[in-house]
């Protein structure tokens, strides 16, 4: 559920008293340990937290008029959302966060890179603030150039066999397609 607020007072003076004083405890608890490099705001629709345009121009790959988020929150229709992108791009942090949040005998409802509460008692503030301090704005930016780089570097799935060129391979592969699909009609006609 996307806000139309301009603004992150907007967006909280918008919120019914019982998502408000969630989404404002998830917010004190990333402020209180957020690096400097990185800024509050407003993106997608929700309270944002971003390395700035002016600190890293390239922006978000995805939409480079967007600054490179990092983290966000939001009240969605039915829980309480905390987003960090650098879960999902670092296995290693994932294990982490996954690990320390069993040890606080909650249960954990994520989504790639969402965390989801049904109540403010659910929410594990310190573990918040923990996530949030492990990482700068610099090691993020690092993060996400690597992961970049990576994705770019993994080659596409294609349809070539080791020894067919690439003509030959389309060939091939339209061939196989005929084929099987010769076979499929011939299996309806019997």
């Amino acid at each position: 559920m996307q806000s139309k607020a301009s603004s992150v007072n907007e967006y909280l003076a918008n919120l019914p008293d019982d998502r408000r004083s969630g989404i404002e405890a998830m917010r004190q608890a990333v402020l209180g340990e957020l690096d400097k490099g990185f800024e509050e705001g407003m993106q997608y629709g929700m309270i944002g937290y971003f390395v700035p345009h002016s600190r890293y121009p390239a922006g978000y790959h995805c939409d480079t008029k967007q600054p490179l988020p990092f983290a966000g929150i939001a009240s969605q229709k039915n829980h309480l959302t905390i987003y960090f992108m650098h879960l999902y791009m670092n296995p290693e942090e994932l294990k982490w966060f996954e690990s320390e949040f069993a040890k606080t005998g909650k249960k954990l409802d994520m989504g790639k890179s969402c965390i989801r509460f049904k109540k403010i008692d659910d929410i594990p503030l310190e573990l918040l603030r923990r996530t949030v301090k492990r990482i700068s704005a610099d090691r993020y930016i690092k993060l996400y150039e690597q992961t970049i780089q990576s994705r770019e570097a993994t080659p596409k799935k294609e349809v070539l066999t080791k020894k067919a060129k690439p003509a030959e391979a389309k060939k091939v592969a339209k061939k196989g397609t005929k084929t099987k699909t010769a076979k499929a009609a011939k299996k309806k006609k019997s």
